[in-house]
């Protein structure tokens, strides 16, 4: 499951939103917005209309995912996990610097012998700094 975490990271940083947003095929997102929880296709068009990629195609950020909790249920095929996140940034004229602190909280489901998210909680921010080069608007 902590693989997953990573690579969710990895396609994020890399500007894979799509394949990112495939990684939650099967799951509900909760973003604390008063719409039901998001699928995999109205996380890939929230992040569409939210991250700013540039001319390199990526956000030019870092996800660092530390401190995974992980609770396995092997008899149920289900999992939990609660992690913390740190988003670095730098661009041209941005000195690299952290720009948002979060938890995520996941769930797991394992199916066929293959673990898969099945849960994302996006509302646990910590601490945001300066995202006006990571957002296309001011909001989250």
């Amino acid at each position: 499951m902590s693989n997953l975490l990573y690579r969710y990271a990895e396609l994020i940083d890399s500007g894979q939103l799509a394949a990112a947003a495939e990684l939650f095929r099967y799951a509900r997102i909760h973003t604390g917005s008063e719409q039901l929880p998001l699928d995999a296709e109205g996380l890939l068009q929230t992040w569409q209309s939210m991250l700013r990629l540039y001319p390199c195609g990526t956000p030019r950020t870092k996800h660092m995912i530390t401190n995974p909790i992980v609770e396995v249920d092997e008899a149920a095929g289900r999992a939990s996990c609660c992690s913390y996140y740190t988003v670095f940034q730098a661009t041209d004229d941005f000195p690299l610097q952290p720009i948002i602190t979060e938890r995520y909280q996941d769930e797991f489901e394992c199916v066929d012998g293959e673990w898969r998210f099945s849960f994302r909680d996006y509302t646990l921010v910590d601490q945001m700094g300066d995202l006006s080069r990571h957002l296309k608007s001011s909001g989250l």
